[in-house]
């Protein structure tokens, strides 16, 4: 299915959210999710399931200063 992560169209074999941070190979304890523009806490993501032209928003911190 297509989806929008981040702006960016893609397609996705992922039926939830946690399996789509898997397959993009992001360590998910240590970014914050948004489904449509709700947050999902790490512990929702398994059942926070996907669907075409949804949107994905995953933010990850930086360091610096």
């Amino acid at each position: 299915m297509t989806i929008v992560l981040n702006g960016e169209v893609i397609t996705t074999a992922a039926a939830n959210l946690a399996a789509l941070l898997a397959e993009i190979e992001l360590d998910e304890a240590v970014v914050a999710t948004a489904l449509n523009g709700e947050f999902v806490a790490s512990h929702e993501r398994a059942a926070a399931t996907l669907s075409a032209g949804d949107r994905i928003e995953v933010l990850a911190p930086m360091q610096g200063g």
